[in-house]
């Protein structure tokens, strides 16, 4: 039923003149789908298995996250490994495609019918342009969102595990890397998550003792909150030094690995408001250099990674066109021998840029300006040269 309406669809807007696609744009966008998809198997697989999911289980096994939460983690972090593996998989698709016709002497034929290369390269183009278009978006709106969610996931999770839910008059502790008591945390009861009655005795200080209590308390992303409370700061003698009431109070109680997990992190944000967080860093006179330029050449490259997807298929093109004498399919071959160029020029520029070397724009940009020179010379003596 569906394949019946998307064909009666297809009919209706080339009758309309509105989707003017030939049998061999249709051919070869066939061809280039079915291997694209196959790529984006593999080098989601390889990527995500050798970075991503080895991250996520150092943090899985320091600091104790649960198995379903793990789980959910890994899946929404799959975006973002989308972002990389959409480039890479539409350069094997171009390659591989274009190489098969190649060796079944099919661009010979279309050549002896006059159809030339810059025809043949046509769907292609179009093909890399979408997947630059879905690229870019989900890299825009999909991965900040899911990127938030799970950082969220995983404070979530390392703050709930100090939270008895159900259980009264309870007590917990806090010690520091010498052993030593820093915190006693008594609560009255703890119901949906929320802690009634509440006294911590904060011992961190030296010189002072803190008492607070508190008759409400949650968890946030910052620690714990306390609603409606007072804080005692005494001596070690037990002089009452200054006594302050609150309204609402946050106390970093039992989550002291949360460091990792709390900072700002590029992929949370879009193009535009990591431009904004940018600025608002620049005024901080207390930010670190380095730190900076991180954050602007990672700027850049929201811009500049889903530009690689055009870039390599434009050096795929010329790249798998067989000369006639070989009989061998070397699509595979130059595949991954332009994605280790790319990727070693990337890994370069990326240094430099953070070293301070070259400009974050040129650190970003570099690969894709290297490929796409390439790329069109290539295109260019093939298509228009031979």
């Amino acid at each position: 039923m569906i394949h019946a309406k998307f064909r009666a669809y297809k009919r209706l807007f080339k009758q309309k003149g509105w989707l003017n696609v030939s049998l061999l744009d249709e051919y070869i966008i066939k061809q280039i789908g079915e291997v694209f998809i196959l790529g984006v198997i593999i080098f989601t697989s390889i990527i995500f298995a050798s970075e991503t999911f080895t991250q996520l289980i150092k943090q899985i096994t320091l600091y104790g996250i649960p198995f379903n939460i793990a789980a959910m983690m890994i899946i929404l972090n799959l975006p973002q490994v989308f972002v990389m593996t959409i480039p890479i998989s539409t350069l094997f698709a171009t390659v591989m495609t274009i190489n098969k016709l190649s060796l079944n002497s099919e661009i010979t034929v279309l050549r002896a019918c006059g159809i030339g290369i810059a025809r043949i390269a046509k769907p292609v183009f179009a093909f890399a342009i979408v997947m630059t278009i879905v690229s870019f978006m989900i890299n825009e709106f999909v991965v900040p969102a899911m990127s938030t969610q799970s950082r969220h996931l995983a404070i979530y999770s390392l703050q709930q595990k100090h939270v008895p839910e159900g259980r009264k008059n309870f007590t917990l502790n806090e010690r520091g890397s010498d052993g030593k008591l820093k915190r006693l945390f008594y609560a009255q009861s703890c119901e949906d998550k929320i802690l009634n009655n509440i006294t911590v005795l904060d011992l961190s200080k030296d010189d002072t003792i803190q008492l607070i209590q508190a008759k409400l308390g949650k968890t946030s992303d910052e620690g714990w909150v306390f609603d409606g409370g007072v804080i005692y700061t005494l001596s070690t003698t037990g002089k009452v030094f200054n006594t302050t009431l609150f309204e609402n109070s946050i106390v970093n109680f039992g989550i002291e690995n949360m460091s990792d997990f709390v900072k700002e992190e590029a992929s949370q944000f879009n193009f535009f408001r990591l431009m904004r967080y940018i600025s608002k860093l620049e005024k901080n006179p207390d930010i670190d250099d380095k730190t900076l330029l991180q954050y602007k050449i990672q700027l850049y490259d929201k811009l500049a990674l889903p530009i690689t997807t055009f870039a390599l298929a434009i050096v795929g093109i010329p790249l798998a066109i067989t000369p006639p004498r070989v009989r061998y399919n070397r699509g595979f071959l130059f595949s991954i021998m332009i994605i280790f160029i790319y990727y070693v020029v990337r890994a370069f520029s990326i240094n430099l840029g953070e070293a301070g070397k070259i400009l974050p724009f040129f650190a970003a940009w570099l690969p894709v300006i290297s490929i796409s020179i390439l790329g069109f010379w290539l295109y260019y003596k093939k298509a228009y040269k031979i």
